[in-house]
């Protein structure tokens, strides 16, 4: 068997961004019929928002806990021949993925966590933000498998496999 190698910082973050725009589309479309449904119960704002946040949230945990224990690979993962397996090579279990979206979370917290307490200028927050979430991203370089915290926490890892 070939050895697996963990993959640059490069093809994690443009897999992210890949991500984020096909997630779109899907948060997009499972959200419209709760935004219909709350319209016609006369739901709060905040009620809406946190109900559109919570939909959101159970739909890419869904997602991508679906995808890791499924192949192992969202879309964007195989367009830029990324897979997520377990210590050993194999898939995740769904439970195993579902805790690992939860664990990715914490890619945000820094960034969050800086906003929240200094609230400055939108721009300062998002650079701030970035900031953030890039310093948790090169976690990677300071491991010495290169993998992120989440992983790192679960047990899973990231490895690159060729493109097909």
């Amino acid at each position: 068997m070939q050895e697996q190698h963990a993959p640059g910082l490069w093809p994690r973050l443009a897999s992210m961004i890949y991500e984020s725009v096909l997630l779109f589309g899907v948060v997009v479309t499972t959200n419209l019929p709760v935004v219909i449904i709350a319209h016609y119960a006369q739901a709060s704002d905040q009620t809406q928002r946190r109900t559109l946040q919570l939909v959101s949230l159970i739909v890419m945990g869904g997602y991508f806990a679906y995808c890791w224990s499924r192949s192992g690979q969202t879309l964007a993962m195989k367009s830029w021949g990324l897979r997520v397996v377990d210590r050993d090579g194999g898939r995740l279990s769904f439970g195993r993925a579902l805790l690992r979206y939860a664990l990715a979370w914490t890619l945000l917290l820094p960034g969050l966590l800086a906003v929240s307490l200094t609230q400055t200028h939108a721009a300062a927050d998002a650079v701030m933000f970035f900031t953030g979430f890039l310093l948790m991203l090169c976690y990677a370089r300071l491991d010495p498998q290169r993998q992120l915290l989440h992983d790192r926490l679960l047990g899973s890892r990231v490895i690159s496999v060729p493109l097909r």
